[in-house]
C-alpha cells in the first residue's frame, strides 16, 4: 500500500474523465435498460473499436482525426444496421446485438493477428488507458458531450428509434477510447441497474454512484499498483450494492 502513489496530475484528468462518461452513459443506461437491450453499448463499444483498428492497420496516427472518423464512421454503420433490426425483428433483437458484437470482436482479432503489438492494442480497447487521459484530450470530447446531454435531454421524445441509437453511438465512440470497452459497459448498465427501484432522483443518484465509483477506484488502484479500469468496475459494483439494497426497499414501499 502506498499512499503518497496518489498523485492528483494523474489522478485529476482520470477522474473528469469518469465523470464525462458517467454524464452521458448515465441516463443512456436507463434508458437501455427500459429498452432490454442490456449490451448494445459492448456492441456498438466493439464496432467502434473494430473501426479504430482498421483506420490504425491503413496507417493513421493514434488519437488523430482518422482514427475517430474511422471509429465514428463504424459505429454508425452498426447504430443504423440495429435501428433497421430492431424494426424488422424486435422480438430477437437483443440476440442479433450479441451476434454484432461477437463479430465485430472478431474482426478485431483477424485485423490484430499480424501485428506485433495486436495484443497491447487489445488490451487498450478493452480496459481503456484512463490514467493517460490529459485535459487537452479531455477538452474536444467534453463539447461533444455537452452537445449531446443537451441534444438528450432537450429532444428525447422527438428522436425516435434511429435517433436514440446515433446519440448511443457518438457517446460510446468517444468513452470507449477515453475509459476501454469494461468501463464503458460498467458505467451504463451498474448505476442504472443499482438505482432500477427508484421513485424519485434516480438519475441524481445514478451520477452520485458513478462520480463515487470512479474517485474510489482511481484511489484503490492508485494506492494498491493495480489496474484502474478493473478496480473501477468493481468499486462500482461494490457501491451499487447498498443502493439497490434501498432501491428494492423504496419499491416495495410503493
Amino acid at each position: 500500500m502506498n499512499i503518497s502513489a496518489i498523485d492528483l496530475a494523474i489522478l485529476g484528468p482520470a477522474f473528469a474523465a469518469g465523470l464525462l462518461v458517467t454524464a452521458t452513459h448515465a441516463p443512456l443506461g436507463m434508458q437501455v435498460l427500459s429498452r432490454g437491450i442490456v449490451f448494445i453499448d459492448l456492441a456498438i463499444a466493439q464496432v467502434a473499436g473494430l473501426g479504430v483498428i482498421f483506420a490504425d492497420s491503413l496507417g493513421f496516427e493514434p488519437q488523430g482525426w482518422g482514427v475517430q472518423a474511422g471509429a465514428l464512421a463504424a459505429a454508425f454503420a452498426g447504430a443504423l444496421l440495429l435501428t433497421w433490426t430492431e424494426k424488422q425483428w424486435p422480438e430477437v433483437q437483443e440476440a442479433i446485438i450479441g451476434t454484432t458484437f461477437i463479430l465485430a470482436a472478431s474482426g478485431a482479432l483477424l485485423l490484430l493477428a499480424a501485428n506485433p503489438h495486436g495484443g497491447e492494442h487489445l488490451k487498450e480497447l478493452l480496459v481503456g488507458q484512463i490514467l493517460w487521459v490529459n485535459w487537452p484530450r479531455l477538452l474536444p470530447v467534453a463539447v461533444v458531450y455537452a452537445a449531446m446531454l443537451v441534444l438528450w435531454f432537450g429532444m428525447r421524445e422527438r428522436l425516435g428509434r434511429a435517433g436514440f441509437y446515433l446519440v448511443f453511438a457518438v457517446a460510446v465512440t468517444a468513452s470507449v477510447q477515453l475509459v476501454g470497452l469494461y468501463l464503458v459497459f460498467a458505467t451504463l448498465i451498474v448505476p442504472a441497474l443499482a438505482t432500477y427501484g427508484f421513485q424519485r432522483a434516480r438519475l441524481t443518484a445514478c451520477y452520485a454512484l458513478g462520480a463515487a465509483g470512479y474517485a474510489l477506484g482511481l484511489i484503490a488502484s492508485a494506492v494498491l499498483d493495480l489496474p484502474s479500469g478493473a478496480v473501477i468496475v468493481w468499486a462500482l459494483a461494490l457501491l451499487a450494492l447498498p443502493v439497490f439494497a434501498y432501491g428494492g426497499r423504496q419499491a416495495r414501499a410503493h
